[in-house]
């Protein structure tokens, strides 16, 4: 799972990370990847928060935070604040976040 067919693509420091967001959740959980109406590929993450002032957001951080075992502060938001499909950015070993990825999808 690597380049189109992935939900993720690498960068020099890291990856970017295409999500698709369900936030009011029963509970936080990654459930796999998810093909969008536009061919393309994202993460199906689901939160228990609201999308209220950031929190769905928050939640989203945290939850792929303990998922992928990363520090919450290597994870950012770059697309998609108010939205769904939301793409985030994972500083690190590139090699390393895409093995974690793997091993868990």
């Amino acid at each position: 799972m690597v380049g189109e067919t992935a939900a993720w693509t690498r960068i020099e420091k890291g990856l970017r990370l295409a999500v698709h967001l369900t936030p009011k959740s029963a509970r936080n959980a990654v459930e796999g990847v998810a093909t969008q109406s536009d061919g393309s590929k994202a993460i199906k993450l689901r939160v228990r928060a609201i999308p209220e002032n950031g929190k769905a957001n928050a939640a989203a951080i945290e939850t792929l935070a303990e998922w992928l075992d990363v520090p919450r502060s290597s994870i950012a938001l770059e697309v998609g604040g108010k939205s769904r499909a939301k793409r985030f950015r994972i500083s690190g070993d590139p090699d390393a976040l895409e093995a974690a990825l793997k091993r868990r999808l």
